[in-house]
């Protein structure tokens, strides 16, 4: 088993856009990194926070009725469950995600971004 887990090399195992991908998990969480270029959709999570780590480039994260966070490498945010919120890399950004297990990317949105969560 191994103790210690590389973001950065997980980071190198796809290319694909906005697909999160499951690196670890505890108690009922899990722990998932993406690629991301351009714009998300507008969504919400009614019952979960959703915490952004943002690992390279640049993460801005729109919020209804709320000014922009803006996320350099190194920086976390947690947006809050209910609150509607887009996603956007400025223009490409690597992320890392915790999120409660069984959360969609998407909310309750859906559409052509919503992924099925692969684990690497």
């Amino acid at each position: 088993m191994t103790d210690t887990i590389s973001i950065a090399a997980k980071h190198t195992l796809f290319s694909d856009r906005w697909s999160p991908k499951r690196i670890a998990g505890f108690d009922d969480y899990d722990v998932k990194i993406a690629k991301i270029e351009g714009e998300f959709v507008w969504h919400d999570h009614e019952h979960e926070d959703e915490l952004f780590l943002c690992t390279k480039g640049r993460l801005r994260i729109e919020r209804e009725g709320l000014e922009p966070v803006v996320l350099e490498a190194g920086e976390i945010y947690v947006v809050p469950k209910g609150l509607r919120h887009k996603p956007v890399a400025e223009p490409y950004a690597e992320i890392m995600l915790i999120e409660r297990k069984g959360v969609v990317n998407t909310g309750t949105e859906g559409g052509d971004l919503t992924a099925v969560v692969e684990e690497i």
